[in-house]
């Protein structure tokens, strides 16, 4: 169902796209679930991404100091 998602800016697209669908108001209960799984799996993507990038950015700027 879901192609595999690897960069942060994919996984935003992704969820704009869902969001999009949701607010339409067209979709089956069944698809409608689907969705949601798919939205919260790449949320914590995105939620993992920007944890990584920000402890990266913390260890650098320790390093100029």
């Amino acid at each position: 169902m879901s192609q595999k998602i690897e960069t942060y800016n994919e996984a935003v697209e992704k969820l704009r796209k869902i969001v999009a669908d949701i607010e339409n108001g067209d979709l089956d209960v069944d698809i409608l679930s689907e969705k949601v799984k798919e939205a919260t799996r790449l949320i914590k993507l995105c939620k993992e991404k920007l944890y990584k990038a920000d402890e990266e950015v913390k260890k650098v700027l320790e390093e100029l100091e």
